[in-house]
């Protein structure tokens, strides 16, 4: 089975069933014909922008969606979804997020990391996020385009 056919099956599969654990993913793309190991479906998930909602003291596989034209990367689509907030203070900027969201945040921004050279790093509360980044201008800058994407 391509790729291309595995991802629109785990699409379809995520957005008409509530998924706790990738082992539930897995075995339900196991009844449709499709086997995949952990590390092949962590990667999937990264790909298709599925994420963790919390929901009423549950947890569950959902898609990462927008419908904004300023959204051109992954992690403005991170922004658009999880930020309520956004301010620089010297070369920091405090994110605000809805309760249990700052986490995912953080991770997609420690993702970014490597492409990013203006983020040094994170740290993740239950609602709030601050990003450490290189200079007072890098956090300035950050800030702008965090503000940007949630004026969409």
């Amino acid at each position: 089975m391509k790729r291309a056919e595995r991802l629109n099956i785990i699409k379809d599969i995520v957005t008409n069933n509530k998924i706790a654990t990738q082992e539930e993913l897995q075995n339900l793309l196991a009844k449709e014909g499709v086997t995949v190991t952990q590390a092949t479906l962590s990667r999937d998930i990264r790909k298709l922008n599925i994420i963790k909602k919390r929901d009423k003291g549950e947890s569950f596989y959902s898609l990462l969606t927008s419908g904004n034209e300023k959204i051109h990367s992954d992690l403005h689509l991170y922004f658009y979804n999880f930020v309520l907030s956004a301010t620089s203070v010297g070369a920091l900027v405090v994110i605000r997020t809805k309760l249990g969201e700052a986490d995912i945040l953080a991770n997609a921004l420690d993702e970014e990391r490597e492409n990013r050279k203006d983020i040094l790093g994170t740290l993740a509360g239950a609602d709030t996020l601050l990003v450490i980044c290189a200079s007072e201008k890098d956090a300035t800058v950050l800030t702008a385009e965090i503000k940007y994407i949630l004026l969409g």
